[in-house]
């Protein structure tokens, strides 16, 4: 049985499952039997998605995927928000799942006050898309400093700009972020910004109102900002997601979408704890004012 378990997470549909328990000799194994076996996964991932966080964990990423369900017999579309973070360690873990509208603000506070609760603290920037309400629940219920994904930002900057000159408006904007800190990065943003004024308008008002959120991963670690300006180090992550989640289709509700994406997340944990350090731990070192990484100085008591 745990073979077929080991198929069904691993995005084998549930004819396939059948069809692979008959050739084993287990004929006769129907659709709602499948799903009746996989169902003892729920512990393992309840336990995965519930369990306690401990230590610190300076960066936060969040990103949305979007899934077919059923819902009072209609088809809706919602968002299986992924939470990734890594410690202080350089360790990057998968530490939340949450399912519903993307776009509510109190959907992200309920989030984030979950992750809190489960012991997320020592949060310094969270990495997201521009979704709406997230960045005020973030600053409410995180006190931490938000980074717009840069690669979506530039995609929504280029929408101002005709087709024909998007290459040469995106190597102009590329130029802020190959600065070596954040005072040059904010001059060659604003400097970037004037000169497409008078050509482009609507572009020069997007980068006046998005240049301090687009640009807050330049207040980090040098070492650590190829993987802070963006949501990519979720992207492999999101697609394993997808493709398993395209074998079902139209998942029957929310508790069916927690099993099979809470599985692939486990799955992928698991894996990403063999591996190196995702971030350079010696920077994070920056991250800490002296006077609280290093312990309190005590006079020795005096002798009787």
């Amino acid at each position: 049985m745990a073979v077929i378990q080991e198929a069904w997470i691993g995005g084998v549909s549930t004819r396939r499952v059948d069809e692979l328990a008959q050739a084993m000799g287990l004929s006769g194994i129907s659709k709602s039997t499948v799903s009746k076996l996989c169902r003892d996964i729920d512990e393992r991932v309840n336990a995965f998605l519930d369990r306690p966080l401990e230590g610190d964990w300076p960066y936060l990423w969040l990103d949305a995927t979007y899934l077919k369900q059923r819902e009072g017999g209609r088809i809706v579309s919602v968002a299986a928000i992924i939470a990734v973070a890594a410690n202080t360690e350089g360790k990057r873990e998968i530490v939340g799942l949450h399912i519903g509208p993307s776009e509510a603000e109190v959907f992200w506070s309920d989030f984030l006050k979950k992750l809190k609760a489960r012991g997320l603290k020592g949060v310094k920037l969270v990495i997201s898309d521009a979704h709406e309400g997230l960045k005020a629940a973030i600053a409410r219920v995180m006190g931490a400093t938000w980074q717009r994904c840069r690669v979506h930002w530039m995609r929504n900057a280029l929408a101002y700009v005709p087709k024909a000159q998007n290459s040469m408006a995106a190597a102009a904007l590329r130029q802020a972020f190959l600065q070596p800190d954040a005072e040059a990065a904010h001059q060659a943003f604003r400097h970037i910004a004037e000169q497409m004024r008078d050509r482009w308008p609507k572009l020069a008002s997007f980068m006046d109102s998005s240049e301090h959120d687009v640009l807050a991963y330049m207040g980090f670690p040098a070492q650590h900002r190829t993987k802070l300006h963006s949501t990519n180090t979720l992207e492999r992550l999101n697609k394993e997601v997808k493709r398993r989640a395209d074998v079902v289709g139209i998942f029957p509700g929310e508790a069916s979408i927690i099993r099979l994406i809470g599985a692939v997340l486990l799955e992928q944990n698991d894996e990403w704890q063999t591996q190196n350090p995702y971030m350079q731990v010696e920077a994070m070192a920056e991250l800490t004012p002296a006077s609280e990484s290093q312990p309190a100085i005590t006079s020795p008591p005096k002798a009787a």
